[in-house]
C-alpha cells in the first residue's frame, strides 16, 4: 500500500474529486493531513462560494505540506478539469491569464487535493474583471505586535468606514491579522479604489496616530499597526474567508462580526474547530451582499488630502510598473538629495 495512503473519492455537489495521497501529512506539529484540508474545504464549500465564487483566484499551493516550498499558481493548473471554469485577467505589466474561476463547491476539493491551502481571490467578478466590488482593508501588525493590537485599529477601521456612508465586515487573516471588507458597487478602477483604501487608512491614522500608520516604508513605521493600502492594488490579494493559512496550527481565516473580534483569538480558528463554529454561527458574512455602497465620500477625502494637505499618491509594490504620480519608490534613508 502507498505511504500516504490509497486514494479516495468525494462526492461533492455532483461532481466526484479524486483525492490521491489522503493520509499526507500538510501540519506536522499537529498531525493534520491532506484528508483533512480536503475534508475542511467540503465543509466550508456554501460559504466560501458565496465569497469567492465567480472570481478569479490564485492558489496558493503547499505540494509538500506546511514546512515545504509554496508557490501561488495564477494560472489554471494543466489537467484541471472541464468543470473548473476560469476567468481572463490582466496584470499590471499588461500580460494577461486564464486564472480559475471558482463556480462551484468541488472546484475547492480539487484545488485541495493539489496542494492549495489558500484561495486568494481578485476583489472583482468574471463579468468585470477591472472594477472591484469589494474593498478590503489589510491591517497588518508588525512583528512585535499582535493580534490584539490589529483588533484595536480595526475598531477604528469601523468608526471611519461608517463615516464614509460604508459598512464593513472583519475576519481573521489567519495570521496576526484583520481583514475588513465592504461590498461596493463595481463603478470604480482599481486606482480609485486604492486611493479609496488611502483615504480611510490616512483617517484612521489621523485618529490613533500612536497605534496606526500608512506608511510604506517599514522604517518609517515605528512599531505601529500598517494598514496596507497596496492590497487594493491590481493583483495583489489578500487570502479569502476560510481558507486555510501556512501556519504550523493550520489556522483559518475566518469570517466574524465585530462583537466576535474583539472576544476571539485568532489561534481559536483551524481546520479542527471551523466545523463547529460554523455549526452555530453560520456564514456571518452573507449579509454583505445585500447592500453595495459608494465610495464617493472616501474618493472626496482623497481630493482633500491632495488639495489641502498636500496629501496625493504613495509608492506602488516594488514589481510595478511607474504609475502616474507616485513618488520616489525608494527607502527615505536611501533616497539621494534633490
Amino acid at each position: 500500500m502507498p505511504k500516504n495512503g490509497d486514494p479516495v473519492e468525494y462526492e461533492v455537489d455532483g461532481r466526484t474529486v479524486r483525492v490521491t495521497s489522503p493520509d499526507k501529512v500538510y501540519f506536522p506539529q499537529r498531525g493534520i493531513t491532506k484528508r483533512q484540508v480536503v475534508e475542511h474545504y467540503i465543509t466550508v464549500g456554501a460559504p466560501l462560494l458565496r465569497a469567492i465564487g465567480e472570481r478569479p483566484t490564485t492558489l496558493k499551493r503547499y505540494v509538500d505540506g506546511v514546512e515545504g516550498e509554496w508557490f501561488y499558481a495564477k494560472r489554471v493548473p494543466k489537467g484541471a478539469p472541464e468543470w473548473v471554469s476560469t476567468a481572463g485577467i490582466t496584470f499590471p505589466s499588461g500580460r494577461k491569464a486564464a486564472e480559475v474561476c471558482p463556480t462551484e463547491p468541488a472546484v475547492f476539493a480539487w484545488a485541495a487535493n493539489l496542494g492549495t491551502f489558500d484561495f486568494h481571490p481578485w476583489p472583482v467578478r468574471r463579468p468585470d474583471t477591472d472594477h472591484p466590488d469589494e474593498l478590503r482593508i489589510d491591517v497588518d501588525p508588525p512583528d512585535r505586535a499582535g493580534f490584539a493590537d490589529a483588533v484595536e485599529v480595526a475598531m477604528v477601521v469601523r468608526e471611519v468606514l461608517a463615516d464614509a456612508g460604508l459598512t464593513g465586515y472583519p475576519k481573521t487573516s489567519g495570521g496576526r491579522g484583520v481583514h475588513v471588507l465592504v461590498r461596493i458597487r463595481p463603478e470604480w478602477d482599481f486606482i480609485a479604489v486604492r486611493h479609496a483604501v488611502i483615504a480611510l487608512g490616512r483617517e484612521v491614522a489621523r485618529r490613533i496616530p500612536e497605534k496606526a500608520t500608512i506608511n510604506w516604508w517599514k522604517e518609517e513605521r515605528e512599531g505601529r499597526v500598517f494598514l496596507d493600502y497596496n492590497q487594493a492594488a491590481r493583483d495583489r490579494t489578500v487570502a479569502s474567508s476560510w481558507s486555510v493559512r501556512g501556519t504550523p496550527r493550520a489556522t483559518v481565516s475566518t469570517p466574524l462580526t465585530w462583537d466576535l473580534l474583539g472576544e476571539v483569538d485568532a489561534d481559536d480558528f483551524d481546520v479542527l474547530t471551523i466545523p463547529a463554529f460554523l455549526e452555530k454561527h453560520g456564514d456571518l458574512h452573507a449579509p454583505m451582499d445585500a447592500s453595495p455602497f459608494g465610495l464617493e465620500t472616501a474618493l472626496e477625502w482623497y481630493e482633500r488630502d491632495e488639495r489641502d494637505h498636500g496629501l496625493g499618491e504613495l509608492p506602488y509594490p516594488p514589481d510595478y510598473p511607474k504609475m502616474p504620480g507616485e513618488p520616489k519608490r525608494v527607502q527615505p534613508s536611501k533616497a539621494r538629495p534633490e
